[in-house]
């Protein structure tokens, strides 16, 4: 590891107990029954604990989207063209995409970041360029990358993040774009947990019955030919995953040694926080899981990371909308803690103690 990566895993402590034990105090003390507002009372004392404060601020929101193209598209595994990542790309920036209605609506800014598109990019003042190359090799006949790419792209992703903390940054959301990125994401899955590929796969962008068989037995032959170990996860990164994805990784080391919380988005983020939380452990715990996908594998991710969605409707979009939703729920966690008044301060009578 490069003394970067070193220094900044250094960097990643243990949720603050002090300020969450005060945060469940005053989430005890508030106008409403017990648990009454379940998640959102243990996603405001997760903040807490996360940004070592009592009661948590959630003013500056950003989602990160990264994008890169894969070279296992050659192998028939999308059923759309390659070419519609660089075209998502200029949708972003345009500001016409899904993502951007939702940060729009939750007040978060958007980076946007061209990782690896194979397509040139036109310049343009709202794109991060930091391509490491035109896409990754094909999984299916060799390794994505270098380990040295690897590293590079998990850099460039807390890079970016040190950047934005300079602009203001309480929590981030992670996206991406790239055709043929659920099946590197696959690929992870299927080593990182143990499972069998068919049980990490799903149809992607939509794939049909036949497609969906064939997209398996590439992953397949791509473990076969790289052989990537659960042991070594910067390896198993650069045999079978994606610029994006590594990026991503990246993006949630250099938050968590800044104190900012994750909001996670679907398959692909998951993917990253495989490789992530088995590079620091402890990361998991600044980890907030968005929402669920309909993408098979997501389910197993988020069990192997032993994180709870907050929200399950049935989405497979990525670009970062499930995060946004997730910072949504995450502020209003945060304002419900800190704005609701406590039953001393309402003049409201507490729980009367059961008859004996």
């Amino acid at each position: 590891m490069t003394q970067l990566l070193t220094s900044t895993i250094e960097m990643i402590k243990s949720l603050d107990e002090k300020a969450m034990a005060q945060a469940r105090a005053r989430q005890d003390r508030l106008t409403k029954p017990l648990g009454s507002l379940g998640q959102l009372e243990e996603l405001s004392i997760q903040l807490a604990g996360i940004q070592g404060k009592s009661i948590p601020q959630i003013r500056h929101k950003v989602i990160i989207t990264m994008a890169s193209d894969h070279g296992v598209v050659a192998e028939g595994v999308s059923a759309y063209p390659q070419e519609v990542t660089a075209q998502m790309v200029r949708n972003f920036l345009r500001g016409g995409a899904a993502i951007n209605v939702m940060a729009r609506q939750i007040g978060a800014r958007i980076v946007v970041v061209d990782m690896g598109v194979a397509t040139k990019l036109e310049t343009h003042p709202q794109l991060l360029s930091r391509k490491i190359a035109r896409g990754t090799r094909n999984i299916a006949v060799g390794p994505a990358m270098t380990e040295a790419q690897a590293i590079t792209t998990i850099e460039t992703g807390m890079e970016i993040i040190n950047s934005e903390t300079a602009r203001g940054l309480d929590i981030v959301g992670t996206g991406d774009m790239g055709i043929g990125n659920t099946t590197a994401s696959s690929a992870i899955g299927a080593v990182m947990t143990g499972k069998p590929v068919a049980e990490v796969t799903g149809r992607g962008t939509g794939l049909s019955e036949p497609q969906l068989k064939h997209k398996v037995q590439v992953i397949e032959k791509a473990l076969a030919v790289n052989q990537p170990l659960l042991e070594q996860p910067l390896s198993v990164l650069a045999k079978v995953g994606g610029f994006e994805i590594a990026g991503l990784v990246g993006v949630m080391l250099g938050a968590a040694a800044h104190r900012i919380p994750v909001v996670i988005d679907g398959f692909i983020s998951g993917a990253a926080a495989l490789i992530a939380t088995a590079l620091v452990p402890r990361l998991r715990d600044f980890l907030i899981a968005a929402h669920l996908s309909v993408e098979p594998g997501h389910r197993l991710m988020l069990e192997h990371l032993r994180l709870k969605p907050l929200l399950d409707l049935d989405m497979r979009l990525g670009e970062g909308t499930g995060a946004a939703l997730g910072i949504f729920l995450a502020e209003m966690a945060a304002r419900l803690l800190a704005e609701m008044a406590t039953f001393g301060e309402a003049g409201v009578s507490e729980r009367s103690e059961p008859l004996r």
